[in-house]
């Protein structure tokens, strides 16, 4: 695994996940998003089989990322990845033109209402940001052991440096509906661009363009 940074870390390892990696990936985020009040909208907590699909869905997205070698980070305490961070380059691998064989595993995985909420959502925050040259993080996650240790704090500033690698992104953006993911956003200079309804769910879509981003690791 590749080590970035590492002067950053304290006795963890922020690495670029491989393949042997995305099942361990997969069910953090599971934990992570369990109770996320969109996901549970759109795969319907209401309904028997809500967490196989949700898991179903989170494979999915984890392996599509893989497949479109898409950032995925992770921080690691030994053997034990206990964060995650994945982000959508600029480009069509995030909105409508999203690939075709993830819409195809999608529809078998989650079904066509669900599938096809997650691309409206996805349209209206390309329409509300407008174009698709930026960054898009699409998921962060700590293990609950080691939350409130700074740890979402580096991963969402690992984040921040994938855009030295892509000088053509303008920013990060990130749609946000739990309040612990809000501030820890906010308090890394994200500012609101708008509330944004995806269903009956109000969450915020937030941004960092290239210069914000800039000054938040000067100031570090």
């Amino acid at each position: 695994m590749t080590t970035i940074n590492p002067a950053q870390l304290r006795e963890g390892q922020l690495t670029y996940l491989v393949a042997e990696d995305l099942k361990m990936a997969a069910s953090l985020l599971y934990q992570a998003y369990h109770d996320d009040a969109l996901l549970m909208s759109i795969f319907q907590a209401d309904k028997p089989d809500y967490e196989k699909r949700l898991r179903a869905a989170i494979r999915e997205e984890l392996m599509a990322f893989w497949e479109a070698q898409q950032p995925m980070l992770g921080v690691f305490d030994g053997e034990s990845l206990i964060g995650v961070v994945c982000l959508n380059q600029p480009g069509k691998s995030f909105g409508p033109g999203k690939y075709w064989h993830w819409r195809l595993k999608m529809l078998l995985t989650a079904g066509y209402v669900s599938t096809m909420q997650l691309l409206e959502k996805e349209r209206l925050i390309q329409e509300i940001i407008g174009g698709d040259d930026y960054h898009m993080l699409a998921f962060i996650a700590v293990s609950p052991r080691y939350q409130q240790q700074g740890w979402g704090d580096l991963l969402v500033r690992a984040a921040q440096a994938a855009l030295d690698e892509e000088p053509q992104s303008r920013g990060l953006a990130v749609y946000v509906t739990q309040p612990q993911h809000l501030k820890l956003f906010e308090q890394n200079g994200y500012e609101l661009v708008q509330e944004l309804d995806v269903g009956d769910i109000r969450g915020k879509l937030l941004f960092q363009s290239r210069g914000q981003a800039q000054e938040v690791n000067r100031a570090i």
